[in-house]
């Protein structure tokens, strides 16, 4: 065992926040230890310098005071200073000198000065569904009055048709990288799909050429680079976003006819080279046949037929078929075991999940049944329509696909009366979130569009339904190769909507010459989708420029968005509660009393050093969201007590929170639709006048769905 002290007779220790905001008023405070054998008085100095031309930074003002320290003890010495504009003075190198007759001690350190004006974006969602006309205002560009607030950047970008981003979610499917049976026809159906609509016109399949030759097809994380505050390079999903770049990149090449059709034939041949000698797939080549991924199968094929896309091979799909029909039938003879050792009755519900999808699936088919199997399929077609209101939303949805039409009516009647309407949104219902094939709320969603278009053919609501799809697109993405299939078959079942090219007309009720720098924008506008963005800079626009209006000529949804950029002082900032994320944070003080813990809202409240604080912040989503970056920006006076960056879990939400010296940030690859609150602690370090800066919270993937808290000012007495 061996032991080191590093001491020197007197000794100086800074006191130093993290880093300097520009306007505060801070107390630097230092700590004189003398560990010699006698009393010691002196003089302590301190310099403040710029490191760049090394001249002082308060050129008028000596900072020096006398001080006496007993031996064995230590005193503190204090200097209160502004800190200056960042403009003049980005960082701070802070040297303080203690000096005796005998004895000497420095410390220096350089800390970053940080403006006190933060660079915010606000914006307002722009939605308009087919053939109409609507105005939008952004309020808080519209009633701006701040004398310190100086303008940045108004964008508007829109694109006039997204139907089209069904389409461009095909490359998906087609690279998928795994090889089970499921996601080997998800590469055959997209291909399909791809096959026939770069065919169904000669306007299409510009389109196609023109992404070909542009390369202009980026994710949704990318393209919208200069209205994020945060580098792509600096989030958890970067790689997400490269990965879904490099897979849309290439999208003209994806859609070259000659490789299309090769990769369509290649998946078939592996597909028929896997199915079993019983007709079943199996999930991996290798395993048992199961009857779930046959069926999942046999529905796909049935639902390309509907489309026009038919198989080379019907054998195959026979094959499948009377396998799915050999299980009802071993099912149904179990069923009928049961009853004869009177463990039940024919009158009960046996009716499964398993057993209405295959009624659904074998619905898509004439072949011929065996009497037998014909007995069983009627009798579990009866269980449908005597149960179908015990049954889930999307067993209900396949239940309506196969029975008469005069029953199916039944039950379109009962969900449309449980559907929820939105103006923005469109029509869907409470879905719930499960593990299960038939839980996933993107398959159901795109089921009902099926049920709603092909039962009652009720055109009405089949729009409001792929308006939630889409827009559920905006926000998220579809998360697995089943759920994408499910939605480009829903969206594209009436591929009419894949024609409308023309481009929304927007004004502003403005004044201002705003007209060519829109036309150029428009003109440009990238095929198919009709995506086009214009930006107008500082001197190109004013509040009148708050009120849009949008035509929309074609009959599908188009959406947009108008963002505002500017700077402006900290704890002049208000909370911005014009989007559908939401945000509200509150500081308390955290006193110990004789139940425990009680929090005080800080207010006016007087603040000391020492003081434990409590940060509450809270966030509303209407809507289900991935990819949420939140940033709390903090004080200099406080000091965070949680440093280690780590992955959390609070009340049902899993996060990454990650401390940096300025801010605590919170990563939340998925939020739900609902209320959440977020608490972390801090300690008060310094005394001052202190801004503590605003919390901002943006989608990541759609960026016009942000919000930020308002500045506040922090007192400590």
């Amino acid at each position: 065992k061996k032991e080191i002290v590093t001491q020197k007779e007197l000794m100086v220790v800074t006191n130093l926040p993290r880093f300097f905001r520009e306007k505060d008023t801070i107390e630097l405070s230092a700590k004189i230890v003398n560990m010699s054998s006698r009393d010691l008085t002196g003089v302590c100095d301190l310099k403040l310098v710029n490191p760049i031309d090394e001249k002082p930074i308060y050129r008028d003002h000596n900072f020096s005071t006398p001080f006496s320290v007993k031996k064995g003890s230590s005193t503190v010495v204090k200097f209160i200073i502004k800190v200056p504009n960042v403009d003049e003075v980005s960082a701070i190198k802070h040297t303080i000198i203690a000096k005796t007759n005998s004895h000497t001690d420095a410390e220096q350190m350089l800390k970053p000065i940080l403006s006190n004006r933060m660079f915010v974006t606000e914006s307002k969602v722009l939605s308009v569904k087919g053939n109409e006309e609507k105005s939008f205002t952004l309020k808080s560009l519209k009633e701006n009055t701040s004398a310190t607030l100086s303008n940045h950047k108004l964008t508007l970008e829109f694109s006039s048709n997204p139907a089209w981003y069904a389409v461009r979610s095909l490359p998906y499917l087609m690279e998928y990288p795994h090889e089970c049976s499921e996601q080997l026809f998800s590469r055959y159906y997209a291909n399909a799909i791809a096959s026939k609509v770069a065919n169904s016109s000669p306007k299409i399949k510009k389109i196609f050429e023109s992404w070909k030759h542009k390369k202009q097809l980026k994710s949704a994380l990318s393209t919208n680079k200069e209205l994020k505050s945060v580098l792509l390079e600096e989030t958890p999903w970067v790689l997400n976003a490269r990965s879904e770049e490099e897979q849309q990149k290439n999208m003209g090449l994806l859609f070259d006819l000659v490789k299309l059709g090769e990769s369509q034939q290649s998946a078939y041949e592996k597909l028929k080279k896997r199915q079993q000698s019983d007709g079943g797939w199996a999930w991996f080549d290798g395993g048992k046949s199961n009857w779930y991924i046959t069926q999942y199968l046999v529905e796909g094929f049935g639902k390309l037929q509907k489309m026009g896309i038919t198989p080379t091979d019907d054998d195959m799909i026979k094959k499948a078929v009377t396998f799915m029909d050999k299980k009802l039938l071993e099912h149904y003879h179990q069923l009928l075991k049961n009853i004869e050792e009177g463990h039940t009755t024919l009158e009960l519900d046996h009716l499964s999940s398993m057993l209405i999808h295959y009624l659904y699936s074998r619905n898509f088919y004439n072949f011929k049944m065996q009497k037998e199997v014909k007995q069983a399929h009627d009798y579990y077609l009866g269980q449908a329509q005597k149960y179908w209101t015990t049954k889930s939303l999307y067993e209900q949805g396949m239940i309506a696909l196969t029975l008469e039409k005069k029953e199916a009516k039944k039950i379109v009647k009962s969900l449309k009366e449980r559907a929820l309407v939105h103006d923005e949104l469109g029509m869907y219902f409470k879905y719930k979130n499960g593990f299960y094939w038939n839980e996933m709320p993107i398959e159901t969603h795109a089921l009902m569009i099926e049920v709603f278009d092909t039962v009652t053919n009720d055109k009405a609501s089949v729009e409001l339904l792929k308006i939630w799809l889409l827009k559920n697109k905006q926000t998220t993405h579809w998360k697995t190769t089943k759920a994408t299939a499910s939605a480009i078959y829903a969206l594209l079942l009436d591929d009419r909507w894949l024609d409308n090219n023309k481009l929304v007309d927007i004004s502003f009720d403005s004044n201002i010459t705003y007209q060519p720098i829109l036309e150029k924008a428009k003109a440009s506008a990238e095929k198919g989708t009709g995506y086009f963005k214009a930006s107008f800079d500082n001197d190109k626009f004013d509040s009148s420029m708050a009120t849009v209006k949008v035509k929309n000529p074609n009959t599908n949804i188009a959406w947009g968005g108008l963002y505002w950029q500017y700077f402006e002082e900290l704890d002049k900032i208000k909370t911005f509660k014009e989007t559908p994320l939401t945000i509200d944070k509150k500081l308390f003080l955290v006193k110990q009393g004789k139940t425990g813990e009680k929090l005080i809202a800080i207010g006016e409240l007087p603040l000391k050093v020492g003081d434990r604080i409590k940060v509450r912040i809270e966030i509303r989503a209407d809507r289900d969201m991935e990819y949420i970056m939140l940033k709390d920006a903090r004080a200099s006076a406080f000091e965070p007590t949680n440093v280690l960056s780590q992955y959390k879990w609070q009340d049902g939400l899993g996060y990454y929170q990650s401390t940096k010296d300025n801010a605590t940030y919170f990563f939340m690859d998925y939020l739900k639709r609902g209320t959440y609150v977020f608490e972390y602690p801090l300690v008060v370090t310094h005394r001052g006048e202190f801004s503590n800066g605003v919390t901002t919270i943006e989608s990541m993937y759609a960026p016009e769905f942000r919000s930020h808290s308002e500045g506040i000012k922090i007192k400590v007495k």
